[in-house]
């Protein structure tokens, strides 16, 4: 028996167990169940993985079951499993797993674990699914299963409102993609009268120059295809215009970021897109689409990064303008690029944004950076994670030498999109990197370097009253517990709402008021807070991830890039343009050192502006308040789209409401049907007087009338 078998479905039977089980058993046995399942998948996942990089596996598909036959439609159910699914496969499995492990220290005092580490198995498995597809429709099942999960995960707080509005907000968003996505797939089977996605990568290049009728109109077949599928990719992968519920997703657990961010939805846009490479290139016009929205949103979304406060939503954004690096990498044809980035990226992600959760649980669930300061000694291993995670994200490393993880995936997406004839993709992703050098160390700076800011959290302050007034310990070790929800959404697990409520109650997601006060503004002092190391059990997915975001830039880029040895590991499984590989390393020196000089800057201006003048970034505010205000305020998108659809989306759903269904249906229908009967009742009634000489007048009338009939007729 394959082990494909095993990896894809022991999380979904670890699923199924822990969510009916639920707390029949206690908390512990369905951890245990869920944790070591994917552990076991994770186990199962490296050897299939190891054997591609040794060149030992070929590609394979392993049958499961018969799905759908009608007519020339046939579906059956099988895993196909290649070079591109097995590094999906460790990527997914092997985060999937630490993060499970995590959690069990994050949660430890939440009453809905067993619920918890369902949802986790759940979206590990739908994700698996999406990954090891044979056909667009299993595909298909796996993109609806990780949107499922994602709204179950994301509001798993569901007593708390903003949480609740994030998770709506990231379902709808989501439905707008996934609505291309099914245009997509209904398009390819179409033109190519099947859903396999072998042959229809093999059908492809015979597409060429065809034309399709799509919307009153003829156009490129591969064109409106590739948009449509790119469609999907968009919202999955939070791209410009499609992105807006990704921050607001913070609202769920930290476990679950690191989840979504790193191992799972976010990376499926990019996954489908490298798959189906050989659709795309067909068609230049949809490569092109796909680099121009890759590098809009590298640039948009590490500007937002530079400005935003809450230090789950920093490192968010970080996701959304990694995600632009790998969509343009595709677009310009660099698919191996592409997937090494995703690859190096899952590492470095899931450690900081778990890195960023034991900042939170030894802060008491403060997640406002300003509010932090000399964490370094406090938490100590948590300070060298996020030190690690921050220099790989930030791609330190020595040319010619080597450097962490982000030095080979990155600057090899800016090289390659260089020596593809796309010199605005390419430097727009040198300027991102340097706005990422600068929002990445200011993180480090404002979390752990400085004075501390204690006290001035409103948290730390509640933290304190319990110790003080209560007698608990002065560090919680919760985000999810029952005293957080106690205490309502301002001392609950996403902080924004104690400092920023929403603007508007019909608000579709968590757009939080400007706070106006730089961090060199707020009170120094710790208020006798005493910030506590996490548990062993949140600090060995540290240190595991540590050494990826370390080595696995340097110890995997030859599999993945290198133009004499990746051709032979991909084997086929996606585009994979050697020429293209070797004028990478052609490119200008200045353009190979770029990104080395920029995270250089970045570090240099965000050591000057928080650590040597600490003024200085609110005399900027102050000098550019249009510009600071643009960017704090996220481009103002959510204000748009509240304006442009939410806002008349209930309009008209309150004229449906009461004019339609009230003023209409309920009136004419149910109501009305009462009302007659109703008043058919009323006139019965009076008929019904109970006395003999009544009922003998009417029988008299009734006589008189018939023999009158008799006679007249």
């Amino acid at each position: 028996m394959h082990p494909i078998l095993f990896i894809v479905f022991l999380p979904l039977v670890a699923a199924i167990v822990a969510g009916f089980a639920n707390k029949s058993f206690g908390a512990t046995l369905p951890k245990a169940i869920t944790t070591g399942a994917l552990f076991v998948s994770c186990a199962l996942s490296w050897p299939v993985f190891i054997g591609y990089l040794m060149e030992t596996s070929t590609a394979t598909v392993v049958p499961v079951l018969h799905f759908i036959t009608s007519g020339t439609f046939d579906v059956s159910w099988a895993l196909r499993v290649d070079a591109l699914t097995a590094v999906m496969l460790v990527v997914i499995t092997s985060v999937s797993a630490l993060v499970h492990l995590y959690s069990w220290g994050y949660m430890s005092e939440d009453p809905d674990q067993p619920r918890f580490f369902a949802y986790l198995s759940l979206f590990t498995f739908a994700m698996l699914m999406l990954v090891t597809a044979d056909n667009l429709i299993q595909m298909f099942f796996g993109w609806e299963g990780v949107g499922l999960a994602s709204y179950l995960l994301i509001g798993f707080w569901f007593r708390k409102p903003s949480a609740n509005a994030a998770a709506i907000k990231a379902f709808v968003v989501n439905r707008v993609g996934d609505l291309g996505f099914m245009l997509g797939i209904f398009g390819t089977y179409l033109v190519f009268n099947t859903v396999s996605i072998s042959a229809i990568l093999a059908a492809a290049p015979s597409m060429a120059g065809s034309t399709i009728g799509f919307l009153w109109f003829r156009a490129d077949t591969m064109t409106v295809i590739c948009l449509l599928l790119f469609v999907g990719a968009m919202g999955k992968s939070a791209q410009l215009g499609l992105h807006t519920w990704l921050p607001d997703a913070m609202e769920g657990p930290t476990p679950v970021s690191a989840l979504i961010h790193a191992a799972t939805m976010v990376t499926a846009g990019v996954f489908m897109v490298c798959r189906l490479s050989p659709m795309f290139e067909v068609s230049p016009t949809a490569m092109g689409f796909v680099t121009f929205i890759g590098a809009a949103t590298c640039l948009f979304a590490a500007t937002i990064g530079t400005t935003q406060t809450d230090i789950k939503r920093v490192i968010a954004y970080s996701t959304c303008s990694q995600l632009g690096y790998m969509f343009f990498a595709a677009g310009v044809g660099a698919y191996g690029a592409a997937m090494f980035h995703l690859f190096t990226h899952a590492f470095f992600k899931a450690l900081l944004f778990l890195g960023a959760g034991s900042v939170i649980h030894a802060m008491h669930h403060e997640q406002d950076m300003r509010f932090y300061g000399g964490l370094r000694k406090a938490i100590p291993v948590t300070f060298w994670a996020m030190l690690l995670g921050t220099l790989a994200i930030t791609g330190v490393g020595i040319y010619g030498i080597g450097g962490f993880a982000g030095y080979h995936s990155k600057d090899a997406i800016i090289e390659v999109a260089w020596a593809a004839g796309s010199p605005v993709a390419s430097m727009v992703g040198v300027f991102a990197a340097l706005l990422t050098s600068f929002y990445s160390w200011r993180l480090m700076f404002l979390t752990f370097w400085g004075e501390p800011r204690w006290a001035a959290s409103e948290h730390i302050q509640h933290a304190l009253h319990d110790a003080h007034g209560h007698g608990h310990d002065d560090h919680a070790h919760d985000h999810g517990g029952v005293h957080a929800a106690d205490h309502g959404s301002a001392h609950a697990h996403g902080h924004d709402d104690a400092h920023h409520p929403d603007p508007a109650g019909e608000d579709a997601g968590h757009a939080p008021h400007v706070e106006s006060r730089g961090f060199n503004e707020i009170p120094k002092g710790t208020g006798g807070y005493h910030p506590h190391e996490s548990p062993i059990v949140m600090l060995i997915p540290l240190i595991v991830l540590s050494i990826g975001a370390v080595a696995a830039g340097f110890v995997f880029h030859r599999w993945f890039i290198d133009p004499e040895s990746a051709g032979e590991f991909w084997k086929g499984a996606l585009f994979f343009n050697e020429h293209l590989m070797h004028e990478m390393h052609q490119v200008p020196l200045l353009v190979q050192l770029s990104a080395t000089i920029v995270m250089l800057s970045g570090l240099l201006i965000a050591y000057l502006t928080y650590i040597r003048s600490p003024d200085a970034p609110a005399r900027f505010a102050d000098t550019f308040q249009p510009l600071y205000r643009f960017l704090l305020n996220k481009w103002y998108f959510d204000q748009l789209y509240h304006f442009l659809f939410v806002r008349p989306a209930f309009a008209i759903g309150r004229v449906l409401w009461h004019r339609g269904d009230e003023g209409t249906i309920d009136r004419f229908g149910p109501n009305g049907s009462a009302w007659l009967v109703q008043a058919g009742s009323r006139a019965a009634v009076r008929l019904q007087t109970g006395y003999v000489y009544t009922y003998a007048f009417v029988m008299l009338i009734g006589l008189t009338a018939a023999i009158t009939w008799a006679i007249a007729g």
